[in-house]
């Protein structure tokens, strides 16, 4: 498998999941900022728009990180990061891991712009009440799905301390202790260890 990879980019929630999966990868860094570089090319073939992250994985060339995330979690967590199709955690499953480039992503880049506001326009709402069904999805659980750790926890957990990082998460115990949860899993402490590295 390669995955095509650059520093503080959405990249690090493949990272993160890839080590979670112990699977062996090539990490391929890919300047997306040059019109060129040498890993340009087969790039496209897996990310038509050229971003990151994205994977080879034999046949399979796929981008977008949620994505990315149920493919890997499906093929090689034997339903340990993601619920079997059949099993009535799945849809909780599939909302979650499609709220953060549905939801969050949104919310967050209309926070940052300063846009205009309009929740009943905007399937997203706004800033406040994505966070607030966040925090609503996390009450009493340590993990979005309950006691299980999941791939959505890497996509949330992985946006939250991105939302912590960058002093736009707000003060809440909850979230908090859930990046702190998401930040003590080994598997994360190599991803960022990697990425910070660049």
């Amino acid at each position: 498998m390669k995955l095509f990879w650059c520093p503080q980019t959405r990249a690090l929630r493949v990272l993160w999941m890839i080590e979670e999966l112990g699977v062996k990868y090539d990490l391929v860094r890919t300047d997306i900022s040059a019109d060129e570089d040498g890993n340009r090319a087969e790039l496209l073939t897996a990310s038509p728009m050229g971003k990151v992250p994205a994977i080879i994985d034999g046949d399979v060339r796929m981008s977008e990180s949620a994505a990315i995330c149920i493919y890997l979690a499906d093929k090689y967590a034997g339903g340990k990061l993601a619920p079997a199709i059949d099993d009535a955690d799945r849809g909780s499953f599939l909302y979650w891991m499609f709220y953060v480039p549905g939801v969050v992503e949104p919310a967050m880049a209309e926070k940052f712009s300063g846009s205009e506001v309009n929740k009943i326009s905007h399937g997203w709402g706004d800033f406040d009440s994505m966070i607030s069904t966040l925090e609503q999805g996390l009450t009493n659980k340590d993990w979005v799905l309950g006691d299980s750790f999941s791939a959505a926890d890497v996509m949330l957990g992985s946006t939250c301390y991105f939302l912590k990082k960058f002093g736009i998460l707000p003060e809440n115990k909850q979230l908090e202790s859930y990046v702190d949860r998401c930040m003590a899993r080994p598997a994360y402490q190599k991803a960022l260890a990697i990425d910070e590295a660049g």
